[in-house]
């Protein structure tokens, strides 16, 4: 089969073409992406087709998707404050861009798509845990933008057939990462600020909670629906029903480091909500054979990558 992955050079792109190049049953991977936020260096040594484009271009993506099995949308604009900073290019990539993904898929034969939501569509509404029947309470652009996102992929799947699987993803991290930029996620900076014996930025007092999901489980997930050809008429949150603050995750480096991390204490964030955490129960009865990274292993195999890749020494991109 013929994968088409958007965004493909950036950190869970990168991770899932490594996972699919060579798999069982994959002829070709694709990869679109502008490279905006990704590296072509995250391809080093893989077979791929890298084709340089936006998604807002349907002279891009209708080559690339000529022939595909199955397209996983993964291309946007990230991160809740670099929405509220630039709220309109959030919009055009994740809403625009997945409007152009699902009318090329469309063109191309109606190939299974596969798109990346957000946890952060949940936003004000504070039950725990997250289930998918909950309201959705968008408190970014970001979020809102998410929510067009899985709403635009399950409302062409139920109008043209496409059979689409939109996934919320959930506060993913691990190696490939970018630290350096001016809206990276906790994880990697707090690993680039250790690395160079700066404080870890807190924004907040650090007892905000998250369901961590290591990107290799992210990864799993994804490589099965694509070989099952998993559709699914509602979104599904991808974690697995862990709450884990800041605080903790430091301690957890730091202990995996072997070394006091101090800590450097900043303005919340806009947009930012205090706690999440999934229930995973429709994951697991679509995926029963994934079982989640635990935690510490995922911080120990990211710390590794750290350690070797040395990302930090990347210039800003910002």
């Amino acid at each position: 089969m013929k994968v088409v992955v958007t965004g493909g050079a950036g950190f869970v792109g990168g991770n899932l073409v490594r996972r699919l190049v060579g798999g069982p049953g994959v002829e070709q991977v694709v990869v679109v992406d502008d490279l905006s936020f990704g590296f072509p260096s995250n391809l080093d040594g893989l077979d791929v087709d890298l084709v340089e484009g936006s998604i807002l271009d349907p002279d891009v993506l209708d080559p690339a998707m000529d022939g595909a099995s199955t397209v996983v949308h993964l291309a946007a604009r990230s991160s809740v404050p670099r929405s509220v900073a630039h709220p309109v290019a959030a919009h055009e990539a994740n809403a625009t861009g997945t409007v152009r993904v699902l009318e090329a898929a469309r063109r191309a034969g109606g190939a299974q798509v596969i798109v990346a939501s957000s946890s952060s569509v949940y936003g004000a509404n504070e039950a725990l845990p997250k289930h998918e029947g909950l309201a959705t309470r968008p408190i970014s652009p970001y979020a809102a933008s998410k929510l067009a996102t899985e709403s635009y992929a399950l409302a062409w799947g139920h109008s043209y057939g496409l059979p689409v699987l939109a996934l919320r993803f959930f506060n993913i991290f691990g190696p490939l990462q970018p630290p350096l930029h001016a809206y990276a996620a906790a994880i990697p900076s707090f690993l680039a600020a250790a690395f160079q014996g700066l404080p870890l930025p807190v924004h907040g007092d650090g007892t905000q909670s998250r369901d961590f999901t290591y990107v290799a489980t992210a990864v799993n997930v994804i490589a099965e629906a694509i070989h099952r050809r998993v559709h699914h008429p509602e979104p599904v949150n991808l974690a697995f029903g862990s709450r884990v603050s800041l605080l903790e995750v430091i301690e957890n480096l730091s202990s995996i480091l072997g070394r006091d991390l101090p800590i450097e204490h900043l303005e919340p964030r806009v947009g930012d909500v205090p706690r999440s955490q999934a229930d995973a129960s429709t994951l697991q009865s679509l995926f029963p054979s994934i079982s989640p990274t635990p935690l510490r292993e995922g911080l120990e195999q990211t710390v590794a990558w750290f350690e070797l890749a040395r990302p930090w020494e990347r210039l800003d991109a910002s």
